[in-house]
This record gives C-alpha cells, sequence and structure tokens, in this order.
C-alpha cells in the first residue's frame, strides 16, 4: 500500500467514526481495528501496533472526564499522537549553518538513489542562499562520476571527482579541502556503495571519515525495504557516526510506512524523504506535518513556508490590485507558471491545506497539467514584449505568427489565449494557485476571525 493509499483509509476509518451515532467501546474497537489494520497493510512492525492501540485506549480513559464525553474527539487526537510517536525520532537532527564548516558525507547501499539525493540536498540549500559543492568519492561504482557531474550540471552547482584517481580517501580528502579553500559552506562527499553489506565498504567509510572529518554523516535507504531498514540503519549506525537518515523512493512502494516506522526506531531521526525522480521531489521529514497530511488535516506552515521559496509575498498586493483593475496580462500569466512549477507537486501542496487529501489530483492529471502548462510558456516565449503586456486579443496574423516561431500548432496557441480570457473573463476565476496565493497572504497579514471567513470561502471557490 502507497502512503496515498495508507491516508485515504486511515481517514476513512476516522471518518466512519465521526459520522457514527453513538461512540461507544464497540464502535470504537472497530474504529481503532481499521487504524491497525491499515497500517499492517503499509509493513508497519505489528509490534508497534500493538503498543499503538493499547496507547490509545489508555489515553481515552485517562481524559474522558477532560473532554467529557467526546470519545470521538479523543480517538483521532490520540490515533495522530501515536503516529507522531512512532515516526519521529529521539534526537535532534544537524542543521547548516551559513558561513560555517558543514562538510556532509553520504553512505549508503548501491541502488539507493545515494548520488541523486546528494544533488536533491544541495540544490535544496542552494536555493536556501547557501554555497554548495559537490564531491565524488564513489570510484566502485561504474559511471558514479558522470552521473553526479549530470545532476551538478543541471542544477549549477560546482562538483569535484577523478577519472584516474582510484582512491576514495583522497578524492574526498582533495576535493573538501578544494572546497573550504574556496569558501564553500556546504560541501556534500558522495561515498561508494554496495549491493549488499560488506565489511570493506565499512572500512572504507570509516577511512573518508576518519579523513575529511564530516559535520554530519547521512545514511540514504531505499523504502522498498520496508521493515528491513531497520537492520540496515542499525548496521551503518554501529560502523559510524551516524547522525540521520533519508529514505528515498518513498511515493512508489508499498512498504514506504514500514521503512519509515523502522528507521524511527533506531533513534535516528529521519531528515528528508524523497517523492519522485525529479530534482524538486525532495522534502523535509517532520513527523507532525506529514501525519497531518497523510490523515486530510492540512499543515499550514508547511504551505505558507512552501509558497514563500516560490514567490515574493510583498509582490502579491500588487498583483491583487492589478487583476481587481482588469489589469491581467500574459506577461502575469506566465509568472504564475514559473511559479506553479517552481512549487513542484501541486497535489502535494494541496494537500497542505486542511480538507483536502494526497489523491486530490492523480499523477496522471497532474503530469499532464504540467506538461500543459509547459508548452503555454514555450507558446508565450515566442511572443513580443507587446503582445505579452496587450490587454487587447491578438489578431489572426499575429496568432499565425507565434505559432510559427514556437514550433506549436495554432490550436495551441488559440487554447491558451482562450484560457488567458477564461482567467480574466467575468464568468472566470483565477488560476487555482491564485486561490493559494490569497490565502498564504491573508494568513500572515489578516487576523484570525477574518482569516478563517477568507479561508472558507476560497476553499469554496476552489471545490
Amino acid at each position: 500500500m502507497v502512503l496515498t493509499e495508507l491516508g485515504a483509509q486511515l481517514t476513512n476509518a476516522l471518518q466512519k467514526l465521526q459520522t457514527s451515532t453513538t461512540a461507544d467501546d464497540i464502535v470504537i474497537e472497530e474504529c481503532l481495528k481499521e487504524v491497525v489494520r491499515a497500517l499492517i497493510l503499509a509493513d508497519i512492525n505489528v509490534v508497534y501496533l500493538k503498543d499503538i492501540k493499547t496507547n490509545i485506549k489508555k489515553n481515552i480513559e485517562k481524559n474522558i472526564d477532560i473532554y467529557g464525553n467526546n470519545k470521538k474527539r479523543l480517538v483521532q487526537k490520540y490515533v495522530v499522537e501515536e503516529l507522531i510517536n512512532l515516526l519521529e525520532g529521539k534526537k535532534e537532527c544537524y542543521v547548516p549553518t551559513k558561513g560555517g564548516r558543514n562538510v556532509i558525507l553520504f553512505v549508503g547501499l548501491q541502488g539507493s538513489g545515494k548520488t541523486t539525493t546528494c544533488t536533491k540536498y544541495a540544490h535544496y540549500y542552494q536555493k536556501k542562499g547557501f554555497k554548495t559543492a559537490l564531491v565524488c568519492a564513489d570510484t566502485f561504482r561504474a559511471g558514479a562520476f558522470d552521473q553526479l557531474k549530470q545532476n551538478a550540471a543541471q542544477v549549477k552547482i560546482p562538483f569535484y571527482g577523478s577519472y584516474s584517481e582510484v582512491d576514495p580517501v583522497k578524492i574526498a580528502k582533495d576535493g573538501v579541502d578544494a572546497f573550504l579553500k574556496d569558501k564553500y559552506d556546504l560541501i556534500i562527499v558522495d561515498s561508494s556503495g554496495r549491493h549488499k553489506q560488506e565489511n570493506d565498504l565499512f572500512e572504507e567509510m570509516k577511512q573518508v571519515e576518519n579523513s575529511i572529518k564530516p559535520e554530519e554523516i547521512i545514511f540514504v535507504i531505499d523504502s522498498h525495504i520496508g521493515q528491513s531498514c531497520h537492520d540496515q540503519a542499525m548496521a551503518f549506525k554501529n560502523s559510524v557516526t551516524l547522525g540521520s537518515i533519508i529514505i528515498t523512493k518513498i511515493d512508489g512502494h508499498a512498504k514506504g510506512g514500514g521503512a519509515l516506522s523502522a528507521v524511527a526506531a533506531t533513534g535516528c531521526p529521519i531528515t528528508f524523504i524523497g517523492t519522485g525522480e525529479h530534482i524538486n521531489d525532495f522534502e523535509k521529514f517532520e513527523a507532525k506535518s506529514f501525519v497531518s497530511r497523510l490523515l486530510g488535516l492540512g499543515d499550514i506552515s508547511g504551505l505558507v513556508s512552501t509558497l514563500k521559496e516560490v514567490i515574493d509575498i510583498e509582490k502579491q498586493p500588487q498583483l491583487m490590485n492589478r487583476l481587481s483593475k482588469g489589469k491581467f496580462v500574459l506577461r502575469d500569466m506566465y509568472d504564475q507558471f514559473q511559479n506553479v512549477l517552481k512549487m513542484g507537486s501541486l497535489s502535494k501542496v494541496m494537500s497542505m491545506i486542511p480538507g483536502f487529501g494526497n489523491n486530490i489530483i492523480s499523477k496522471g492529471t497532474e503530469k499532464e497539467g504540467i506538461d500543459k502548462i509547459k508548452k503555454f510558456m514555450v507558446i508565450m516565449d515566442s511572443m513580443t514584449n507587446e503582445e505579452l503586456d496587450c490587454i487587447k486579443p491578438l489578431n489572426d496574423s499575429r496568432t499565425l505568427r507565434i505559432c510559427k516561431g514556437s514550433g506549436t500548432r495554432l490550436q495551441d496557441v488559440r487554447e491558451l489565449l482562450e484560457q488567458f480570457k477564461y482567467v480574466i473573463g467575468e464568468q472566470g476565476s483565477l488560476i487555482l494557485v491564485m486561490h493559494i496565493y490569497a490565502y498564504v497572504y491573508m494568513y500572515m497579514y489578516v487576523c484570525t476571525s477574518i482569516r478563517m471567513y477568507i479561508y472558507k470561502y476560497i476553499v469554496y471557490i476552489i471545490l
């Protein structure tokens, strides 16, 4: 069961309880059975589940006097709390600081997505203003350096490696020293992986660790091995000074829940999860936000944080003002399309809004929408400044020229122009992302009572 299915089953179990006419022990027991059944299908260890069920029942009995007879509310509260406890690590994770020495060593088995994750990690902090660099110390896998070079070039991150040097310790040391000399404040070192746990792999890791003295060692593991993540993580933890863990491919395997819970049981914090193959399919893992989104309860702080990374909040009131006066032009639409692409997965953003689930938008539908946005942007790239800033409809000769210049079909250009007319038309609403922007803006600047009123209105429009 992939995590979206897990979220749907957990939500259904809790919704059945909320809509039931009574909340006696039999109804609550049935609800908890459904919750446990869903978690078992997600490959979570039954040992943890027995404790979860017991703890929920104990907490309900202990706090029934405080909450009165509202057992339904208590069940949801403690289901959420127990899931958070299940996924939280036992210690704080390392957070890089700008201007300091931040050397991060990545370790893991071959095939876990370690090299790609190194680039995602570097790009994540690059967007936050860090001066990041990559070092390829993987001399075991053929093509490792080429892969790192390609990934690094894609996001314009400098890299270091060698086709001739076979000593990974020397490459790691030389690369780190070179980037430290050039004042890079976040240096990621990709080490060799193996198909299985081998003594020489652990020995090599120790030598690299002693050579570069990293501030953090991150273990990258593939979620598809499920509960086996626990043994793998413990083996690495006992060999090197393991700081935290990143779980990859969390979106595509039935054992994602097992991987998350098993790794959390090691005591090492899960810092990030890989949610897809693209560079931006990478998110910081916070148990509370993760569980909240999984159950369709939203994650407002995460939504604000995500959108603040891709939009200039201060410019939004100006844009809203121009929109109200009918001054929304194709150039504005192009800017909004860019922001949509920067956000990454729209379904992920939607899951952060209370009331929307993880599967509100199917992957197929989302891909079609993203592909269409990219095609529209290609068309607008072929327009002149006058055409981008023009409020009046474009004539047929201009439309034909844009079609030829962009290499698209005439019907594609006409579809873009029709879409634009719909956006600014009296009968049309603004594109979905504009509603989200409006929510973020008023969340930050409007008092609570007004905020909730506006929020309900926005959700009504979106629906």
